[in-house]
């Protein structure tokens, strides 16, 4: 698959693959003439960031990025987003980095890097590219024991080097111009290559500065393409062949790390071959075609969508694809899955039941090649077809009877199509998107494995501003809106027209159901008075608070019709304890696993 890199139409962005790599390696970077007076490291910087897709940059202002962000303002294939928050800066990266491939923010000095640095650790669990450039002091002050401004007030500025170095894969600090191209070229490479963020300080007096090496454009970079050991491939395609092939009712499930081994083609490839059932694990819904012949829903143990659990754990062979097992995906560690019926393939290394595992063995390699290999069997999927029973649809509201969040989404469910997407937040808005049927096209994404309170506002904001050919469906809680509500007037200002359904129940419900206490209630808001605040008669925006099934019905109508154009906001009223039969399951199994006394000593 093919890098795509160039200029882009900033307005009107385009889904690209930039982060996947040419067949050779090679990154190529088109020409364009430059001038001596913009021989500059913030000119370069913002060419690179143009070409690997990044072309809107989310950032907040500080006194030691200004020049540097004159110079990405002056960079025709780019858009400086500016954002309320570094928090929702480096969200909106992220989401943009879900939908693009790459994202990239720029904040300014400490108070903002760690500020943004809750979402770059995000990111970096959810193996996103994201280049987050920081606004650093004069290249003169180091080594001078000068205190600074935006410090703890030691003469030590690496504090927030330090802290980064957890949570990016590389980190560059430029303190001179001679090996600024080589340090930020190797920083962005590598962000690619390992598909994680990456930490770049520049020096506040050093953007503007003309140096002859930046003159020598295009100066091409080439990242190493990861290949499998053969002769490890060969060996592991054959035994799970053995494996698999000798099984009465296998099935596969895909895994979050699908994406970053950029493998999904390879599964579904395995899914036609195999015509084993194909499920997903939660924090893999959407990158699993759901109009797959064979797809059979979510598994997620004791909450999984209906019949798929019992498909799966009744298995006697199971090939999981990239999966993350943590307290939350499995239920407080209460899968039945046992390790000598099970495949497990992670993106560089497949490990078979019991026996052997195969490192440098990628993903997509192995799982293409064991289609090949693979006998057809339908056992599973007739199994799973033979006990199928339609779902149910929540009982009717009657007139002026309270709205329940069941008949909520199944409204929802009727808005998707290929031309949406959603992002589900950090709470109940997880298992009930869960179930939302996906259709073909339909883009679907959601942290779980961070699972962030707030993550979603600024996530909607990246990811909405990366695919303008999509209209996003946001689903947030009350509770995570109030962490990082204000970037609804960065989507504002973008003129997006993302749908905000804000379900406001009076609390943190998904805490509520691990452990309850009077922490769990929020001061309730006017919301869409707060939205209409920000509005403040600036760009187009239409709020609605609804109570009845009958008002929700009217909402979406007009969400979807005259008000298309605009950002909708529906304040959804419900009951504080409205929640999913799933979170009521899930949520006493996780706390009964944080809850385990200490093991003797």
């Amino acid at each position: 698959m093919d890098t795509k890199i160039g200029s882009l139409d900033t307005c009107k962005s385009t889904c690209t693959d930039v982060g996947s790599l040419p067949h050779n390696g090679a990154v190529s970077i088109p020409s364009t003439p430059i001038t001596s007076a913009e021989w500059t490291l913030g000119s370069h910087l913002a060419r690179r960031l143009v070409q690997i897709g990044a072309t809107d940059v989310f950032s907040v202002p500080g006194d030691f990025n200004l020049t540097l962000l004159d110079h990405l303002i002056a960079e025709p294939g780019l858009t400086l987003v500016g954002c309320c928050n570094e928090l929702n800066a480096g969200y909106a990266a992220d989401g943009f980095a879900r939908s693009r491939g790459v994202g990239a923010c720029v904040v300014t000095f400490t108070v903002g890097g760690l500020s943004v640095i809750n979402a770059i650790a995000g990111a970096y669990s959810e193996n996103l590219p994201v280049i987050c450039i920081v606004g650093g002091p004069n290249s003169n002050d180091y080594g001078t024991s000068r205190i600074l401004h935006h410090t703890i007030g030691l003469p030590d500025f690496t504090q927030e080097l330090r802290c980064f170095q957890t949570v990016t894969c590389y980190q560059a600090v430029v303190n001179n111009l001679e090996d600024a191209h080589e340090q930020i070229d190797t920083a962005i490479s590598t962000a690619l290559k390992e598909s994680k963020p990456v930490y770049i300080s520049v020096g506040c007096n050093l953007p503007a500065i003309p140096h002859p090496t930046f003159s020598r454009e295009p100066v091409p970079f080439s990242i190493a393409p990861r290949l499998s050991n053969q002769m490890g491939l060969e060996a592991a395609v054959t035994l799970a062949a053995e494996f698999l092939n000798k099984a009465v009712k296998p099935v596969l499930v895909g895994g979050p790390k699908l994406r970053v081994a950029k493998a999904r083609d390879a599964f579904v490839q395995l899914a036609d071959a195999s015509g084993y059932p194909v499920a997903v694990m939660p924090s893999a819904k959407g990158l699993v075609p759901e109009h797959h012949p064979h797809f059979i829903g979510t598994y997620w143990g004791a909450v999984s969508t209906a019949f798929c659990a019992e498909i799966v754990e009744s298995a006697d062979a199971y090939l999981f694809a990239g999966p993350i097992f943590n307290d939350y995906s499995s239920v407080g560690y209460s899968l039945l899955l046992k390790k000598e019926k099970a495949i497990m393939v992670q993106p560089d290394r497949v490990a078979i039941g019991n026996g052997p595992e195969f490192g440098c063995v990628l993903m997509k390699d192995f799982l293409s090649a064991l289609a090949k290999k693979l006998k057809h069997n339908k056992t599973g999927y007739e199994n799973y077809h033979r006990i199928y029973v339609p779902e149910g649809h929540p009982l009717k509201c009657e007139p002026n009877e309270p709205l329940r969040v069941n008949v909520l989404f199944e409204h929802i469910q009727k808005m998707l199509s290929g031309d949406t997407a959603v992002i589900a937040e950090t709470g109940d808005s997880w298992f009930n998107c869960q179930k939302l049927k996906l259709p073909e096209g339909c883009g679907y994404e959601f942290q779980m494995q961070y699972g962030s309170i707030g993550w979603s506002v600024g996530a909607t904001l990246g990811y909405a501003q990366a695919a303008q050919n999509k209209r996003v469906i946001a689903c947030i809680g009350d509770g995570s809106f109030q962490v990082t509500a204000q970037d609804v007037s960065t989507m504002l200002r973008c003129g997006q027209n993302t749908i905000i359904f804000l379900i406001n129940n009076g609390g943190y419900t998904i805490e509520v159901e691990i452990h309850d206490g009077p922490y769990n209630v929020i001061k309730n808001w006017n919301y869409t008075g707060l939205v209409d605040a920000i509005h403040n008669g600036e760009g187009k925006c239409w709020t609605t608070k609804v109570r009845y099934e009958e008002e929700l019905i009217e909402a979406i109508a007009k969400a979807t019709g005259e008000k298309k154009d605009c950002l909708c906001f529906i304040e959804v009223i419900v009951h504080k304890d409205d929640t999913s039969k799933e979170l009521l399951e899930w949520g006493s199994r996780v706390s009964a696993a944080n809850s385990r006394p200490p093991n003797p000593q």
